[in-house]
């Protein structure tokens, strides 16, 4: 099963979700819905090192993907889905350049 790191407030992570609703090979947590998500993910983030590009300009990191074998990726297509369509005005960082 795929892990999916979201946020219901994420342009990004409302596109991946919608791909994945009814879908049981994929599992989506969202990180705002709980502290124990938001925990969840933290570790996760703090962790592993997939996520320095991520730290260093500043973003979240979400959607994040976590496949079977573990790998953690922020690539939608790596998780078999397609990217999310970049709208203007949609995104999560202030620089407007995503989430």
């Amino acid at each position: 099963m795929i892990k999916i790191y979201v946020m219901n407030t994420c342009p990004d992570c409302t596109d991946v979700k919608e791909q994945v609703k009814g879908n049981d090979k994929y599992e989506v947590v969202d990180i705002g819905e709980h502290v124990r998500n938001l925990k969840e993910f933290l570790r996760l983030r703090d962790k592993n090192p997939a996520f320095d590009v991520m730290k260093r300009v500043g973003s979240v990191g979400i959607p994040c993907f976590v496949l079977e074998d573990g790998t953690v990726t922020f690539r939608a297509d790596t998780a078999g889905l397609q990217p999310p369509v970049k709208e203007e005005g949609q995104s999560c960082s202030i620089d407007g350049s995503g989430c």
